[in-house]
């Protein structure tokens, strides 16, 4: 597995081994859309290895980050309400995903009550975190809302704070509903004020970015 801390959703080993006998695993390239959103289907998805982006575009081919999850974390878990798919998802990197039927996946569920809450925790941080972005659309101005992703995502290291995903400015764009070129103007007032160092594959955080700018 690549390496990722773990999360709170982040499946244990013991649960990965038992929740393998329930599906199929299936190796995708980079670059895969594993699933699209509005469509119907009714499997869940367990990264074994490598990354993938879960996303929505729009009309106009705009697109909108929602997360990125690694090994161990899982995704497709609405099929329960048998609805269709709420957003997308691509690979990040080539990706080995196990797929659980949703016959499989109540069973599982029904059998196992520790994953059942590891999945209703799940749904309710998804609704926190969703009701926390439309708050942050309709009152932050776009820095306060790029300073507060780059806190939201960042993990403490070593007595410090550093974001460690792959992260362009596109990305952070995509996630905060702004342009590239304002992300990239912040991050460059951020770095000039010693609030962050921009690194190849991380951002470290020196010091928490001022509420406002």
């Amino acid at each position: 597995m690549t390496s990722q801390s773990r999360n709170l959703f982040t499946l244990s080993a013991a649960e990965m081994r038992e929740i393998s006998t329930h599906g199929v695993a299936r190796t995708y390239p980079k670059g895969a859309v594993v699933v699209t959103e509005g469509d119907t289907t009714d499997t869940l998805f367990v990264i074994l290895d490598g990354s993938v982006k879960v996303y929505a575009t729009d009309d106009n081919g705009r697109e909108i980050v929602f997360l990125t999850q690694g090994p161990g974390e899982y995704f497709g878990e609405l099929i329960l309400d048998e609805g269709p798919r709420s957003a997308s998802v691509i690979t990040l990197e080539a990706s080995r995903l196990l797929s659980v039927p949703k016959r499989e996946l109540q069973d599982f569920v029904a059998t196992h009550p520790a994953f059942a809450l590891n999945v209703m925790r799940k749904l309710i941080s998804r609704v926190r975190t969703l009701s926390a972005s439309v708050k942050s659309l309709a009152l932050m101005d776009v820095y306060g809302r790029v300073a507060r992703l780059l806190l939201e995502l960042a993990e403490e290291t070593d007595g410090h704070m550093e974001i460690r995903q792959r992260l362009t400015q596109q990305d952070l764009a995509s996630r905060v509903g702004a342009s590239r070129e304002m992300v990239g103007r912040i991050l460059n007032d951020l770095a000039v004020g010693g609030y962050i160092v921009t690194e190849r594959h991380r951002i470290v955080i020196k010091r928490r970015p001022p509420e406002h700018w």
